[in-house]
């Protein structure tokens, strides 16, 4: 298990790419005006238009995970994506967080 991404809402993602490069961060990649991520090396930051975003307007922890259904997520719960399998929960403060398994 390891901290995947955060996901940080993106408005204006031309603005935010430009402030957090500016910042020193390095873009990874880039998909059109959806998404971006940039990254110090080790943590990345997931800069997501609305159409990307698992909770819209909140900035949302991911984490990548080696087996969803070994932790007892399966069926109708796990939305599975062109590059990942992934699940919705909220932690007990009631913050949204994002488990994710890699596809092969």
């Amino acid at each position: 298990m390891k901290i995947g991404h955060v996901i940080v809402p993106a408005d204006a993602l031309d603005a935010q790419l430009a402030f957090y490069t500016a910042l020193g961060l390095t873009t990874r990649f880039r998909d059109g005006d959806r998404y971006a991520a940039v990254t110090d090396g080790t943590v990345t930051i997931g800069l997501a238009d609305a159409s990307q975003q698992p909770v819209p307007g909140r900035t949302v922890l991911s984490i990548q995970v080696d087996d969803l259904a070994a932790l007892g997520y399966s069926g109708d719960d796990v939305v599975t994506g062109p590059h990942e399998r992934r699940v919705l929960v909220t932690d007990p403060g009631g913050n949204p967080v994002v488990l994710y398994e890699r596809l092969p």
